[in-house]
């Protein structure tokens, strides 16, 4: 079945896809958030003359045709154009098979344990405790991500002492039943990040993401082997040679791919994939509720590798309010610390069709 057209739907924060194929048959997915209308121009610019006319069951072709006839051009943009493709063809093939898009990846519907997770640095550590609290006594989370350092800090703290005030003050807060993580955001050099690292052992944090640039591997690296528990990374990582270098120089502990920064569910099981056979877990990125914590519900249901839990982020339209009225109905419900994949075929979500009438609107065909 050929793809004969494929739609955008974009604001500055976000851009959903439509791709249509010969029957008729239809299929909606997204690219990354932010920048998503320069990232709408890049789809039409450089995927989409690859896409339409193909197979639209052949995702894999799809994806590596365009890499390879874009070679020039490596980075992040393509990637996010070329998970726009892929995430609306796996809506469309579960929509004409009667299938939830898990069970296409050899997954079910289902519950995935989820952990709150908090994108606030600008925040006292008694007033994120609190809030914090409150989220886990009326939704059940037992476990929950907070904010160290300053993103891409460079040693510096987002004010001075604010992390070693804030890492006791969960763990107190919380006490010992609630998993606790934290993000550092690039933030440190070695030296630093094993000093801090130290201290979160002392308070139970499971869980160190992104300690050090994430573009320099062997700084992680050293961070990684001086230190007692789960360093993570990789949710800015898009070439594939990088994932190999990470999974087999063990870089870190846990990697974290980013459906939407990587290129789409395809692109992404390839990850898993690499990782299983190394015995890594996957614990994606999947920081705002557009459709990517849909996707990585899905995924989290049918790799046999999946991490502990599923990033859920907890910040609403005071810090967010680009996320108001994406959906025709909420596709995210926490029910006693749970997230619930559905039975319904695709992703299983409708698009709000007045967001769609005040985005910008552009259409490739063949």
């Amino acid at each position: 079945m050929k793809i004969t057209a494929i739609e955008t739907f974009a604001t500055e924060f976000v851009c959903f896809t439509r791709v249509t194929t010969e029957d008729g048959g239809q299929g909606w997915g997204q690219v990354a958030p932010y920048q998503a209308d320069i990232t709408a121009q890049v789809l039409h610019r450089q995927v989409a003359p690859y896409a339409l006319g193909c197979d639209a069951m052949d995702i894999d072709h799809i994806l590596d045709i365009t890499r390879d006839r874009e070679h020039k051009f490596p980075g992040a943009y393509l990637r996010r154009a070329m998970g726009g493709v892929d995430t609306a063809l796996w809506d469309w093939r579960g929509r004409r098979e009667g299938k939830p898009v898990a069970e296409l990846i050899g997954g079910s519907a289902g519950t995935v344990r989820a952990y709150g997770s908090s994108m606030k640095r600008d925040i006292t550590p008694k007033d994120e405790a609190d809030r914090l609290v409150l989220l886990r006594d009326s939704h059940g989370f037992d476990a929950f991500k907070f904010r160290v350092g300053a993103e891409v800090g460079r040693d510096r703290d987002e004010w001075e002492g604010r992390t070693e005030e804030i890492v006791p003050t969960m763990r107190r807060a919380m006490g010992d039943d609630v998993a606790l993580l934290v993000d550092a955001n690039s933030c440190y050099s070695p030296p630093r990040a094993i000093e801090v690292g130290k201290m979160l052992i002392q308070n139970g944090i499971s869980h160190y993401e992104e300690p050090c640039p994430y573009w320099e591997m062997a700084q992680t690296k050293e961070v990684t082997d001086a230190l007692d528990l789960d360093i993570t990374g990789g949710e800015q990582d898009v070439m594939m040679a990088n994932w190999r270098q990470m999974i087999e120089g063990r870089i870190v502990d846990v990697l974290q791919p980013d459906i939407c920064y990587l290129g789409g569910i395809t692109r992404t099981l390839r990850v898993c994939k690499m990782a299983e056979a190394a015995g890594m877990p996957i614990t994606p990125h999947a920081a705002n509720m557009s459709m990517v914590t849909l996707f990585t519900m899905h995924l989290l249901r049918a790799i046999p590798n999946a991490g502990k839990y599923l990033e859920f982020s907890i910040e609403g339209l005071d810090y967010y309010p680009w996320q108001h009225g994406l959906f025709a109905t909420d596709p995210y419900e926490i029910k006693d610390g749970h997230a619930t994949v559905t039975d319904a075929p695709g992703w299983g979500v409708e698009i709000n069709p007045e967001w769609l009438a005040r985005s910008e609107y552009r259409i490739s065909t063949v």
